[in-house]
């Protein structure tokens, strides 16, 4: 019985992450501005459940220290560019150029981590770019900025994967969460600082769907989604649930095509080139999977 509810809870996840590319549609706010408060409110949520729970959130190590301020900043950069790309053009496009994340972390993991170029990991990058190249093939000049966005932020989403993966060695998720929003918030205000967007009239001049959207996106789909992942990796295992996580663009496209009516601004081209990508990201964790038993 609680094999079955963890698996429920587990696509409840995905979904409220799937659901986070709809919402760079819903929420009528500039990309700095919305992951501004994203970030602000997921703080203040795990700050709670930290205070509760009576964690220690010391950092022993410096090293571990600016790893996290660097890995803050990559986290920001990643949702600022990806509702970027969304808001450019649609939900689809952004959420599907999140997917070739994969891609950049079979390169990226060698160099960090130290681990063994894979070739076939490679190979399945090629392919990836392959259904980009079909899903892009009718894009306007507006699709292809969005295109670039989409894909710095899939960038970022692999450099934070990554280091992270690096982190947990070290330092318990929850705090690695904590200090990466926190530095995420202060990037953010400087850039806003800059852009001389911090002030009252700027930051919280929203309709109130906007302030209901922002406190499901920062409480529901940031920390109470991380802190359930946490608790059904123990129950299920990374795997099953990083395999899992492969669907988020399936529920976003779907959701976009029931909620925004996106299927009628994205031709077959576009589901083609998804269907080739989304079945390279599954392939991708199968073959990772059956190689993991073999070596056993």
């Amino acid at each position: 019985m609680k094999f079955t509810k963890h698996h429920v809870l587990l696509h409840f996840i995905i979904f409220m992450w799937g659901f986070t590319g709809i919402l760079g549609k819903l929420i009528h706010l500039d990309s700095y501005i919305l992951v501004w408060h994203r970030v602000l409110i997921a703080l203040i949520g795990l700050s709670i459940y930290l205070a509760i729970r009576k964690v220690s959130i010391k950092i022993n190590s410096k090293k571990d220290f600016f790893t996290l301020c660097m890995v803050g900043v990559f986290v920001a950069l990643h949702w600022v560019t990806f509702y970027k790309s969304i808001q450019l053009s649609t939900a689809s496009l952004g959420i599907l150029c999140l997917s070739t994340t994969t891609l950049h972390v079979s390169w990226l993991d060698p160099i960090i981590m130290k681990r063994k170029f894979s070739w076939l990991e490679f190979l399945f990058g090629l392919l990836v770019i392959v259904g980009i190249y079909i899903v892009s093939s009718d894009f306007s000049a507006k699709d292809y900025e969005a295109l670039i966005w989409g894909l710095s932020s899939a960038l970022f989403a692999g450099l934070f994967a990554v280091f992270n993966g690096k982190l947990v060695q070290t330092v318990s998720s929850p705090i690695i969460t904590l200090y990466e929003m926190g530095i995420g918030l202060l990037f953010l205000t400087g850039i806003l600082i800059f852009q001389g967007k911090f002030n009252t009239e700027a930051l919280f001049t929203m309709t109130f769907s906007d302030f209901l959207w922002l406190l499901f996106l920062g409480l529901l789909c940031t920390s109470f989604a991380f802190l359930a992942t946490i608790e059904v990796v123990k129950r299920l295992g990374a795997f099953t649930v990083s395999l899992s996580i492969n669907l988020e663009p399936v529920y976003t496209i779907l959701l976009a095509i029931v909620i925004l009516n996106e299927n009628e601004l994205l031709g077959a081209k576009f589901y083609i080139g998804a269907v080739i990508i989304i079945l390279v990201v599954l392939a991708n964790g199968l073959v990772k999977n059956l190689m993991t038993k073999n070596q056993d």
